[in-house]
């Protein structure tokens, strides 16, 4: 079976590496330093198995295990971790895979054996245990078959767009599978719906402006570009949602 590795610390990898050469049952297709690459290298290379350590800098391992679950053949997830007995006896409970630090040989062939491919719940089961953030940090696009990190902090606001949801950011447009519902309870602190299809990032507001017809619209900061005259604008805040939207902006 193809495995990849990830961790940040160039030693780890090396230990996992040098182990399962020794196995001789699996074949290392590549190693990455952090989420971001694995994610990458994961879409190209199709691992079955990915060893996955958990506290990494920026995209950390449990929402990189988000990402790579959202692939139409998501590889089996083993996690590396250093964690204390409590959250070893969580991951157990779920029948999750994993591998304490510093890596034994037996764990290492014991969980390989019996990887299992996790679920959007039972990541977000762990996610709790661990005392991680349970939100994503960034959103993932398909692009030319290939998976595309988009930092949520980069997003002015996203709407439906037929059977996807189009996001808005600052390098431009992508579709993403995530429904308006989820993300707007993933990031209800950062998001505000304006309308039925589309929520708006409160930080990327820069007002409300009365439109010629007597609806109500949001304008984006730095956004000079919108037509008063246009009857389909897409960030045209219904009646239903204006006094939640005039609330959020005033910090409530």
């Amino acid at each position: 079976m193809k495995v990849l590795i990830v961790d940040d610390e160039k030693p780890a990898r090396d230990r996992l590496r040098q182990l399962i050469d020794d196995f001789g049952t699996h074949e290392v297709v590549g190693e990455a330093a952090n989420g971001e690459e694995a994610i990458a290298m994961a879409t190209s290379l199709r691992p079955e198995i990915v060893l996955l350590d958990i506290r990494m800098p920026g995209v950390d391992g449990i929402e990189t295990a988000h990402h790579l679950n959202a692939m139409q053949t998501p590889p089996a997830v083993v996690f590396t971790t250093a964690y204390d007995e409590y959250a070893i006896d969580a991951f157990d409970a779920r029948a999750i895979g994993y591998v304490l630090k510093p890596v034994r040989r037996e764990r290492l062939e014991r969980a390989l054996e019996h990887a299992s491919r996790l679920t959007g719940q039972i990541l977000n089961e762990l996610t709790n245990d661990s005392q991680l953030e349970s939100r994503r940090n960034h959103v993932c696009a398909r692009v030319h078959g290939e998976l595309r990190l988009i930092p949520v902090s980069d997003v002015s606001f996203f709407n439906s767009d037929q059977k996807y949801t189009c996001v808005h950011h600052v390098e431009g447009e992508d579709l993403i599978e995530d429904s308006l519902k989820a993300l707007e309870q993933e990031f209800a602190g950062r998001f505000v719906r304006i309308h039925r299809g589309a929520l708006v990032a409160v930080d990327k507001i820069d007002k409300l402006e009365k439109m010629t017809d007597g609806k109500t619209r949001v304008v984006l900061r730095g956004d000079a570009n919108q037509d008063d005259n246009d009857p389909n604008d897409e960030l045209v805040i219904s009646r239903r949602h204006l006094a939640t939207v005039r609330r959020r902006l005033k910090g409530g």
